[in-house]
């Protein structure tokens, strides 16, 4: 017999896990239910439609893929530690970096979550803009090169995507960067 309520953190890793393999189409409530072994009604406990719950999915992807590299990346004493540490973070393959291509997919017919993608974007490339001029560029120069880190960060996913990635990938990643920022 399922046990009647799962927890909410375990909605949200499935839901997260679910929605970065298939998108949106993977979000069925009742398959969901099964493999957390609760009824559906558990769901309901939790979360008052599927809509509130894909935005408790975002909320926690802001989390982990923004707040919290913010906070790792932040630790670090000096500017260079900073920089080192955001590289470690940001290029690292994680199994669940299609999450946000699916989210755009599932923006286009959402202009709320295309705001809040679009924020996540801005305070991303502040971030990063801040990064850049902690270690001597400018404000120009920093915000422009950060637009180009940001492009070059989501190409580096795309093109290592399905792949086993390098032991070596910081190596491989701070060469490629060094044509176009000091670091």
């Amino acid at each position: 017999m399922p046990k009647v309520v799962a927890q909410k953190n375990d909605w949200i890793k499935l839901g997260y896990k679910l929605f970065s393999e298939q998108g949106i189409s993977g979000i069925v409530i009742e398959k969901m239910a099964k493999k957390l072994e609760c009824n559906k009604s558990s769901f309901y406990w939790h979360f008052k439609s599927k809509k509130k719950f894909i935005g408790e999915l975002i909320n926690f992807w802001i989390s982990s893929e923004t707040d919290q590299i913010i906070q790792q990346t932040e630790k670090a004493k000096s500017s260079e530690e900073k920089i080192e540490q955001f590289l470690k973070i940001t290029f690292k393959n994680d199994p669940y970096l299609e999450f946000i291509f699916f989210l755009k997919r599932y923006a286009i017919k959402n202009k709320e979550v295309q705001a809040i993608i679009d924020e996540i974007d801005t305070r991303r490339l502040e971030f990063t803009t801040q990064l850049f001029q902690e270690i001597g560029y400018s404000k120009k120069d920093a915000a422009i090169k950060a637009s180009i880190f940001y492009k070059y960060l989501i190409g580096y996913h795309e093109m290592i995507k399905n792949k086993k990635q390098s032991k070596n990938y910081l190596i491989e990643v701070k060469k490629e960067l060094k044509h176009f920022i000091t670091i």
